[in-house]
């Protein structure tokens, strides 16, 4: 925050979609962060904003920002030089390849994926735009060295910022149970084919396991020998509740 706060900069939020509309963002209020308090397009805290619009918007938004700052005029270079920064999984290199495609009509220069850690270096300056001459910097995800409290790396895990197998995937599928129900978001109930809301994780990941098919062998030693057993896998079914969650599948839930 103190280095943001001296800086030219711009909030996106991204994956509103997935969010609870009867929920506003935290960050909302804030607006342009880095301007003036409340200077944001008239309907920038919707959640429904597509993709197309906050690409669209950005370009023109930075310009303004740095035009009006003069610490910056001192350079007698007119290109545009930005950093992307954010917690790891957030869309970062998504945002950097949807800008380059709106304006350059180009296709994608960093690598993407559903996991944290796919960018693993700060990256050489990407160009995104013709005028003005615009380029971002892709860099890896950052988190603070120590969190706060244990449910808050919990809900980072579940939205993708920290490797799931770091927390566990029965702990993670267990939270997020609690959540749902806490926030009667009982979507679950009627995907996994439940008679009714379950406060125990046991039960879920059971009806998830056998509406999937996710089983698997296991040797079992009898009185003849090992025999394999099919079994229900809980970790696959823990699994496939997260990736569920994770798609807006489950309906759209903001942890915080």
């Amino acid at each position: 925050r103190e280095v943001l706060g001296i800086r030219p900069h711009v909030l996106v939020l991204n994956k509103m979609d997935l969010a609870d509309p009867r929920r506003q963002p935290v960050s909302a209020r804030a607006g342009l962060a880095g301007g003036p308090a409340g200077r944001r397009p008239a309907d920038a805290s919707s959640a429904s904003l597509p993709l197309l619009w906050v690409s669209l918007q950005i370009v023109p938004l930075v310009a303004q920002l740095v035009g009006n700052s003069p610490r910056y005029h001192r350079a007698e270079s007119n290109e545009y030089s930005i950093m992307v920064i954010g917690v790891p999984n957030v869309g970062k290199s998504s945002l950097i390849n949807s800008l380059r495609r709106l304006h350059l009509k180009k296709g994608k220069a960093t690598m993407v994926g559903g996991e944290p850690g796919i960018t693993k270096a700060v990256l050489t300056g990407i160009q995104v735009c013709e005028k003005p001459l615009m380029y971002l910097v892709d860099t890896p995800g950052v988190l603070p060295p120590k969190l706060g409290d244990v449910e808050t790396g919990v809900k980072l895990a579940l939205c993708g910022a920290i490797r799931d197998h770091l927390v566990g995937e029965d702990v993670m599928a267990d939270y997020l149970l609690y959540t749902l129900n806490k926030q009667q978001q009982f979507g679950y109930v009627q995907r996994y084919g439940l008679a009714e809301a379950c406060d125990r994780i046991e039960p879920v990941l059971r009806r998830v396991a056998l509406a999937q098919g996710r089983t698997q062998k296991v040797k079992v030693l009898t009185g003849t020998g090992n025999v394999n057993v099919t079994m229900l896998s809980y970790p696959a079914a823990a699994y496939e509740f997260l990736r569920d969650f994770r798609a807006g599948r489950l309906g759209r839930v903001t942890l915080d």
